[in-house]
């Protein structure tokens, strides 16, 4: 506090806003087992933000919280007292801080078994929701998948996101499993007789819309008991979180997302796919 009233000149009110929240912060680690501040990493910061969410604060309580603990970090990483500033890749929206909603372990558990595989339509649904919440994919890069995209023996998926940018994701096996079932048994029946490179198909053999796959995932939230809203945001967002809850370096889950917008937008390292696949099968639940 003496950094803060000396070379910053901070008013009183601030210092004593700056207290509670730093002495909150210490609170929430001490409870996460963390004895050393120099461990800290990233995925605690942001972990520490989804806490304050569930809490109900609002979005401009959390932005003042981050703003607290970047202010501390970067102090402590400059005086060479920590070797990483862990907020440093953490962006402030210049609106405040806004934390997508996710979805609970038990509750995608709930979501991807509600669709009725015995049913072409079910056995594909089912094939979706797995994929979206395997690879962390928007919508749009769901519906335009080709069946070539997806390879099934080394378990990765070919993406082509935003601006046309490709990326390599991996995939896990129950999402492999269940892509197997689908293109072997239930999207002939719905191509009936017609010839497609599209992955997804509709009823009538037709790509599957953004409003269909909509419809569908609303569907299968009320079947699975989720009275929240759900998007298909909702599984990206999920995926991610759930990754770097279990400890999941957080550049590597930004390059599986591809430039995604959950921490920062700059240009990351570059990562292996062969690293990629890894820390994805030691980090995702349905790896």
């Amino acid at each position: 506090m003496v950094y803060l009233t000396v070379e910053k000149g901070l008013a009183p009110n601030t210092l004593e806003s700056y207290s509670r929240d730093l002495q909150d912060f210490r609170a929430y680690f001490c409870d996460q087992a963390i004895t050393a501040l120099a461990t800290i990493r990233a995925p605690v910061i942001l972990g520490y933000l989804i806490h304050l969410r569930n809490r109900g604060l609002s979005s401009k309580s959390r932005a003042r919280h981050l703003v607290t603990l970047r202010g501390f970090f970067r102090f402590l990483h400059q005086e060479k007292m920590i070797p990483v500033d862990p907020v440093a890749l953490i962006a402030m929206p210049k609106s405040g801080l806004h934390l997508p909603g996710i979805l609970s372990v038990p509750e995608i558990h709930a979501l991807l078994s509600a669709p009725d595989r015995s049913r072409p339509v079910g056995l594909r649904d089912a094939a979706m929701l797995e994929l979206l919440y395997a690879a962390g994919l928007r919508v749009s890069e769901l519906i335009h998948l080709d069946v070539m995209d997806v390879n099934r023996d080394a378990g990765f998926v070919r993406v082509f996101g935003k601006g046309g940018k490709e990326r390599v994701v991996p995939i896990g096996r129950p999402a492999l499993k269940i892509m197997e079932r689908y293109i072997r048994e239930a999207r002939p029946l719905l191509l009936k007789g017609l010839t497609s490179e599209v992955l997804f198909v509709g009823r009538r053999g037709r790509p599957l819309t953004r409003q269909g796959f909509w419809k569908l995932l609303k569907k299968h939230t009320t079947r699975a008991g989720i009275r929240h809203s759900v998007s298909p945001h909702t599984l990206r967002h999920s995926f991610a979180s759930h990754l770097l809850e279990g400890g999941a370096d957080l550049r590597v889950v930004q390059v599986m997302l591809g430039h995604v917008d959950i921490a920062t937008t700059q240009i990351y390292t570059h990562v292996s796919t062969e690293r990629l696949k890894t820390i994805h099968r030691q980090y995702h639940p349905r790896s």
